[in-house]
């Protein structure tokens, strides 16, 4: 059978099962479960996978609710990543082109992670078929991945030396349009500072109290003036957890504040944290405080890979541009109705950044459509996003590709209601099968074709440059 041959079963294959797929899609978005608290959404996909003959298992790298799902044996050894965590207060009615809460507080699904363990899905399901009926030998490995947007689950997994021994990785995400995923990311400490100081009347005796509150204060004065001596592409965020208190009449004697921690590269990290720590600690000696640290997780930069990225874009252009439906323009356009002016002129720009060979009529007309329908050009560069993925410890155990469908209507933005809403939609469900395709076709080619392999790893180990993963998060730190 012809490669070609092989993909077009690989399609039919998924096309036959597509309603385990969009199913599960569906009930993930409805349990809308956090971090590591995901069982539900877990269960849904292992058993498919179950039935599906992969042998699974559960409870890996210390997470109750992440998993491997292995079928085969042998040489090249394929990691496909699934994630399926919500967002917290993001909860919305879906459908409705308004934002509106089924239970107000409640989770949600803003960023099509339910999408997104079920494109997973259907990609390993794909090749594992193609695999049994074609005698092919070689091992996939489905990784279920939990607490991506907060905890950084993959992290945990890579300290655990879960992806050892992988060939080759891939994933995908769902977003606006139709793209390889061609850039890296930021590597990202999120580390508490707890203080504690001593609690006395504010007013009669404030002499014997010693205000955590101060402490925090201090330190976030002190970042705040660090920030111009960091380098450019950095970024510290912080929020306060514990102020200490709710009475101005009593001084403080607790206060926490959480740090993340960016930049391109996870030594610039280690070195801006070592800073950010000094200023804590000298925020404490000022007040006379003591501060504790307490981590809670940390990601690595992605380590891109133009081979693999290549023939996974090949693929997408095999599949050619995402189709939809009049009935999906209408929808969309709902959504899209929503937005200000503001953000349609954003996305006017982005859409002029991607594809900078359309005349600026061209630009315009495709901006206006209320769902891209076109495959973004090819790029690749290693330049960072401007945010973090857990994907970065993965990649740094293999060579990775990862690609992006049009799944939400144009110019809504991630983690945002719009995307909520849309979670269910036949649009992405047509993404997470799309997405499912290419992955599985593009495990075909690394498991029938060893050349295109070994330039990848290749080019992988030359990313590196020498340097090995190292996952900054303390042993005795765990997952919660």
């Amino acid at each position: 059978m012809s490669n070609n041959n092989g993909k077009n079963r690989i399609c039919q294959i998924i096309d036959e099962k597509k309603s385990l797929f969009t199913d599960a899609s569906d009930k993930i978005w409805g349990f809308a479960e956090t971090r590591f608290q995901l069982t539900e959404s877990a269960d849904v996909l292992c058993r498919v996978l179950e039935d599906e003959g992969f042998e699974i298992q559960r409870g890996c790298g210390g997470m109750e609710d992440a998993f491997i799902a292995s079928y085969g044996s042998g040489k090249p050894v394929i990691g496909i990543l699934a994630e399926y965590d919500a967002l917290g207060n993001l909860n919305q009615e879906a459908d409705l082109p308004e934002k509106k809460a089924m239970e107000q507080g409640k989770p949600g699904h803003g960023c099509g992670h339910n999408a997104l363990g079920a494109g997973a899905l259907a990609g390993a399901t794909g090749i594992k078929e193609y695999m049994k009926e074609n005698n092919i030998s070689g091992t996939v490995r489905l990784y279920g991945c939990p607490a991506e947007e907060s905890g950084s689950g993959k992290a945990f997994m890579a300290r655990a030396g879960l992806f050892n021994g992988l060939d080759a990785i891939l994933s995908w995400h769902p977003m606006n349009e139709t793209a390889i995923w061609g850039f890296s990311s930021l590597a990202n400490y999120q580390v508490y500072f707890n203080f504690k100081g001593i609690s006395a009347h504010a007013a009669s005796s404030p002499e014997l109290g010693r205000s955590a509150l101060d402490a925090v204060e201090l330190m976030s004065m002190g970042v705040n003036y660090l920030r111009e001596h960091v380098i450019q592409e950095a970024r510290i965020h912080y929020a306060y957890i514990d102020a200490g208190g709710t009475s101005p009449n009593v001084v403080q004697p607790t206060a926490s504040v959480l740090y993340f921690i960016r930049a391109p590269r996870s030594s610039q990290v280690q070195e801006i944290f070592e800073r950010v720590v000094d200023v804590a600690k000298g925020a404490a000696l000022m007040t006379g405080t003591t501060m504790e640290l307490q981590w809670d997780s940390a990601c690595a930069e992605y380590i891109v890979n133009d081979t693999l990225g290549k023939v996974m874009y090949d693929n997408m252009r095999y599949l050619g541009n995402p189709k939809f439906t009049k009935e999906d323009y209408d929808y969309a356009e709902q959504f899209t109705n929503t937005l200000t002016d503001v953000e349609k002129n954003i996305y006017a720009r982005k859409i002029r950044q991607y594809f900078p060979h359309k005349s600026n009529e061209e630009a315009e007309a495709l901006s206006k459509k209320s769902m891209m329908d076109e495959l973004v050009p090819y790029f690749m560069t290693n330049a960072a996003m401007a945010g973090s993925t857990d994907v970065g410890d993965a990649s740094w155990h293999a060579p990775t590709a990862q690609m992006t469908t049009a799944c939400y209507p144009a110019g809504t933005s991630a983690h945002s209601w719009q995307y909520v809403a849309c979670g269910k939609s036949d649009a992405v469900h047509n993404g997470l099968l799309y997405a499912g395709k290419v992955i599985a076709m593009t495990a075909l080619d690394v498991l029938t074709d060893p050349d295109m392999l070994k330039k990848a790893q290749e080019e992988y180990k030359k990313q590196l440059g020498g340097e090995s993963y190292h996952c900054p998060i303390p042993a005795e730190v765990q997952p919660k």
